[in-house]
């Protein structure tokens, strides 16, 4: 008896479940915003990882024009 409710409980769960996951799959409208965030995460870590070689870079290039003048 016991068994018979914990069946009727647990089968529609597992079929509502499946389904929900199923459908969570499907779903695509925060993809692109998500794949934003990505590319904006790696030009923020590109540009940790070069500024200090652009800065000496543009450095040396005013001092260069700096002493023509």
């Amino acid at each position: 008896m016991i068994m018979n409710t914990v069946l009727k409980v647990y089968v529609p769960a597992q079929a509502f479940l499946k389904h929900q996951a199923m459908l969570f799959a499907k779903r695509t409208e925060g993809a692109s915003g998500i794949e934003y965030a990505l590319i904006a995460g790696m030009v923020a870590v590109a540009l940790v990882a070069f500024v200090p070689t652009i800065s000496a870079a543009v450095t040396a290039m005013f001092t260069q024009i700096e002493g023509a003048l």
